[in-house]
């Protein structure tokens, strides 16, 4: 009789908690990267998986940011150098251990369908509406993948980059040069 009793309650206490969950606000959270020494946020609902470098088949003709492709878990992803795309960086560095610190390969989230990952010095962490405060927008022109300027209680500034607008970008797509 007390199993029952404690199951009605487990029960009771996870469909209060289901509730909650349902009408609580959720805040934002990101994936943060670095790059060249920059700090970078992904939207953590449109970031995929994280893979370990892999080797890369250059493609002929391609920009110096698009490094090539790479069987990751049995599919072909494009590997894009995310500094060399955005410009903060020397194109084409490669994914060298000796250029990046702990490189690694942030996939787009599969919802994007878009076999892509982005190539980046080394992984951050997660990142919170609360612990980040909005920065004033930079002047002139940003593409639209480029969101808000955020700054953390460190004194570190982040730029969010929106992975669904990046995934139907022109300049993003055209990897040929």
């Amino acid at each position: 009789m007390a199993n029952k009793q404690a199951l009605r309650e487990l029960q009771s206490r996870l469909a209060e908690r289901l509730q909650a969950a349902r009408t609580q606000r959720r805040g934002q959270s990101w994936l943060a990267v670095e790059c060249s020494g920059r700090g970078f946020l992904f939207p953590l609902r449109e970031a995929g998986e994280i893979f370990a470098v892999a080797p890369v088949l250059p493609v002929p003709y391609s920009h110096n940011w698009f490094l090539g492709v790479a069987n990751l878990r049995g599919h072909l992803h494009g590997v894009v150098d995310l500094a060399g795309f955005l410009g903060v960086a020397n194109p084409g560095a490669g994914l060298d251990q000796g250029v990046r610190e702990q490189p690694r390969l942030v996939g787009f989230n599969q919802t994007l369908e878009l076999n892509c990952v982005l190539a980046v010095d080394r992984l951050l962490g997660l990142r919170s509406e609360d612990e980040l405060t909005a920065q004033p927008a930079l002047a002139g022109a940003t593409p639209r993948f480029v969101g808000a300027r955020l700054r953390d209680a460190a004194g570190r500034l982040w730029q969010e980059l929106n992975l669904s607008a990046l995934a139907t970008d022109d300049a993003f797509l055209k990897i040929v040069g």
